[in-house]
């Protein structure tokens, strides 16, 4: 195994100047920190071991307990996890994460899913020794179901280590998956558990092959559809780290930084157990997926010796070098082979009422805003459980039986977003989209992202369709509104997307891979032709195509397509070329990116909030809400009901469709 660390041995080792060198830090009136936390860091952890040694054999006193007592907080928490073995540090984290009135449910999911046999081996020896008891009791007694079931056979540390592939394996176990899952009603969960949790990495990487060969849907994809809670989390979690261990910490890296505050423990826990083994690739997979390094999400993101300590194990910032790393350009390539292979199957939030009856309904909704008051939540049980399609019913029922206009009697009855939202649901989709458009155009300023994001994520047929109903509703062409509102490249990518003549079908090799280097060879180019070149791409090839053409500018250029747009380009061309990208990619997570913006921080996007429910609840908003949950770590219910209020929140959470 090649160990691609950023913490190895010191050369010219020798423990008792090191133990001496701790003890004159520590001794007298305060303590030279600095000198402790580059001693630390730039010895590997056996030498450390040895260093502890030499303290007692030296000084008579116990090296970790005079650390605890001169350090303080985070810093303090740092450096003594770093003077652990690793297999005692794992076993600390497990006991922490398990003791006390509450359950770190995320600390078992990651250490249990990331380490091999002999760290498990070691894991579970450790335990025994520092805490007196069995750790699979101890699991045991703390979760319940199915997690649990998983998290045992985890602890085995039996995984099949032989390297050795039998085919006809391969295609029996995503025969077998398939059946447990996708191929019936319910799920048979311990075929799922047997499977992952025993075969080799190497025959697991072939079977998620083979799975997605002939059910055109990724594993992940069909555990996000089968499964749900903690077990779901689990699961994910150990197809990620069979796929790319690295991988699997730069996102849990990310989550720990990003947003409000930082989940030091996390942090700490990665950058501690994966600084002798793969952090190089940890950094490489990081810069890849956030556009930036993990060395400047650290030096951004904590402070003091706590901070310089952290950026030591780090041992570098690859936002310097300038370039894109090899292995990170083969994990990519394998992103948009992965994205090019998977089919997702694209799950509503709402659909079709049973037993419907339009008469019944108009009937309904006139009592409700009949006399003095309105019901509300008469109107919102009705509205937002129904169909668009069956909505228009009502609407017609509304006028045929009371010879009334519902819409009108809506917004006499209703105000502020709970109206926008209500409205927005009783509208079609075209006139919704319509009015959306025209909303981001009219007045001062223009919603740039609004524009973008409808033109981007629609069908041919949906554009088409907006068009109709804006020329209809404003008397003029959506075309010409785009002009006379924007100008330059950026006006010209969205009448070109306006036109609603993107090419369907499927990806042709040769023309993806002339288109490829159609666009590696501008990227050197005048901007202006770049920018031309791009658009006369990414504007008019389909989807599958364009994510052929994704795959193989990697091969082209050694960079990811994401990497070149946020670093040649700027402003509302920028946006809109990475916003086609994130699409192409993945459009349920772009979604899912485009909704917390819509809530984090102070204030809502409520515009973007009731465009993108109203619009994705019968499309993908079940996709949206898995992606929200996996990218955020909180659910899209929660952000919903933490940034709403009133009967407006009510409605959004029945389209939301239910708690992750």
């Amino acid at each position: 195994m090649v160990f691609r660390g950023t913490i190895s041995d010191a050369p010219d080792f020798d423990p008792s100047t090191d133990a001496e060198t701790l003890y004159n830090a520590m001794k007298g009136i305060g303590s030279d920190k600095e000198a402790i936390l580059d001693l630390v860091t730039s010895r590997s952890n056996a030498q450390r071991q040895e260093i502890i040694v030499a303290y007692k054999c030296n000084f008579g006193k116990d090296l970790i307990e005079d650390l605890k007592y001169e350090l303080t907080g985070k810093f303090e928490r740092l450096i003594v996890s770093l003077m652990r073995t690793p297999a005692y540090h794992d076993a600390k984290e497990i006991h922490d994460a398990i003791k006390g009135s509450g359950t770190n449910e995320r600390c078992l999911i990651e250490v249990l899913a990331s380490r091999n046999n002999q760290q498990m081996n070691d894991l579970v020896a450790a335990y025994k020794d520092a805490y007196g008891s069995d750790i699979e009791e101890d699991i045991i007694a703390d979760t319940s179901g199915h997690f649990k079931k998983m998290l045992i056979v985890l602890l085995q540390g039996t995984r099949d280590e032989s390297g050795v592939v039998d085919a006809d394996l391969v295609q029996q176990d995503a025969q077998d998956l398939y059946e447990a899952g996708e191929a019936q009603w319910g799920t048979d969960e311990a075929k799922f558990i047997m499977i992952l949790g025993n075969r080799s990495v190497t025959h697991l990487r072939m079977v998620f092959d083979d799975y997605e060969k002939f059910t055109e849907m990724s594993i992940e994809d069909s555990i996000k559809n089968e499964l749900s809670g903690d077990f779901e989390r689990l699961m994910l979690a150990v197809v990620q780290c069979i796929r790319c261990t690295p991988m699997f910490f730069a996102k849990r890296l990310y989550k720990s930084m990003k947003g409000l505050g930082t989940a030091d423990n996390t942090l700490i826990r990665i950058m501690i157990s994966r600084s002798e083994i793969d952090m190089l690739d940890i950094r490489e997979c990081f810069r890849l997926r956030y556009e930036k390094s993990l060395y400047n999400m650290i030096k951004d993101d904590t402070s003091g010796d706590y901070k310089r300590t952290l950026l030591n194990l780090c041992g570098g910032d690859d936002d310097l070098a300038g370039e894109f790393f090899p292995e990170a350009a083969q994990i990519a390539y394998k992103m948009w082979e992965l994205s090019a292979m998977t089919r997702v199957q694209l799950r509503p939030t709402v659909g079709p009422a049973p037993d419907f009856d339009p008469a019944a309904d108009a009937q309904a909704l006139r009592k409700a805003m009949k006399g003095f008051g309105t019901d509300e939540d008469a109107i919102i049980d009705i509205v937002a459980r129904r169909s668009n399609a069956q909505r228009q019913e009502i609407r017609q029922a509304f006028k045929s039986l009371l010879g009334r206009d519902l819409m009108k009697d809506l917004k006499s009855e209703l105000s502020k977003n709970l109206e926008r939202l209500i409205i927005g649901l009783m509208l079609t989709p075209a006139e919704f989209d319509a009015k959306m458009m025209k909303k981001a155009m009219e007045g001062a300023g223009t919603d740039e992202h609004a524009l973008i994001e409808i033109l981007v994520t629609r069908s041919n047929e949906a554009i088409q369709a907006m068009n109709a109903a804006y020329q209809h509703a404003y008397k003029k062409t959506l075309e010409e509104a785009i002009q006379s509102d924007t100008s330059g490249h950026f006006c010209r990518i969205l009448v070109s997307l306006v036109q609603g003549a993107r090419e369907e079908g499927p990806s042709d090799v040769e023309r993806a891979n002339a288109d490829a280097q159609e666009l590696a060879d501008t990227c050197n180019a005048d901007s202006d032709d770049m920018e031309m070149k791009f658009m006369s791409i990414l504007c008019t090839r389909s989807f599958p195509h364009l994510r052929k053409v994704f795959q193989e500018f990697v091969r082209c250029t050694n960079k990811d397509i994401e990497q070149i747009i946020k670093k040649e380009m700027s402003g509302d061309v920028k946006n809109a070329f990475y916003a086609i990208v994130r699409s192409v990619k993945n459009q349920p997570s772009y979604f899912a990116d485009r909704l917390y913006k819509a809530m984090k921080g102070l204030g809502t996007d409520d515009r973007a909030l009731i465009r993108i429910m109203v619009s994705r609840s019968e499309v993908d908003l079940f996709n949206i809400r898995k992606e929200f949950k996996e990218t955020h770590d909180a659910s899209l219910h929660e952000f919903i009901q933490g940034d709403t209020s009133g009967d407006y929140r009510k409605t959004l959470l029945i389209l939301c469709g239910g708690e992750d």
